[in-house]
């Protein structure tokens, strides 16, 4: 069904959680993309442009991945802010699945690919705990995306 049920305290731990990592959103983002890029090699092929960049250092450095990073970032936080409204959640994802689905054509295995990697991320820089209030929120995103691309037929 597509009606979330985050309680009231999940809903204040995952915010809290994603706080930590949003505050250096595009530092974190880009972590994220390059760890997926670099454990993934064939999640670079939907991206024409990092293509030429082997390197884990090369994409670091690079403005468009720092920038595609950030995108990844805000467009969770807009996600974040609105775990308590569902309406609200799927008016930021179902047209982010459709165009994922229809324009960019990426296989949704690679939302929960990406998902996994900021868990981990939350893991290693901030602990269990923080990653542990997170995972439901990682878990509807891939859902909902999932019905998105569904929807559009995928």
């Amino acid at each position: 069904s597509s009606t979330m049920s985050f309680s009231e305290a999940e809903v204040q731990s995952a915010r809290g959680a994603w706080e930590k990592m949003y505050v250096d959103a595009e530092d974190n983002g880009t972590a994220v993309l390059v760890r997926m890029f670099t454990e993934h090699p064939d999640t670079k092929s939907y991206f024409t442009h990092f293509a030429g960049m082997d390197t884990a250092e090369e994409m670091k450095q690079s403005a468009q991945v720092r920038g595609h990073g950030k995108k990844v970032f805000t467009a969770i936080n807009d996600m974040v802010q609105h775990l308590d409204n569902t309406e609200a959640f799927l008016g930021i994802v179902n047209p982010l699945g459709k165009k994922h689905a229809t324009q960019l054509k990426i296989d949704p295995k690679n939302f929960k690919i990406i998902c996994d990697i900021i868990l981990q991320l939350m893991e290693e820089k901030f602990g269990g705990d923080c990653k542990a209030s997170f995972e439901k929120v990682t878990n509807e995103i891939c859902t909902q995306l999932n019905n998105a691309y569904k929807e559009a037929g995928w």
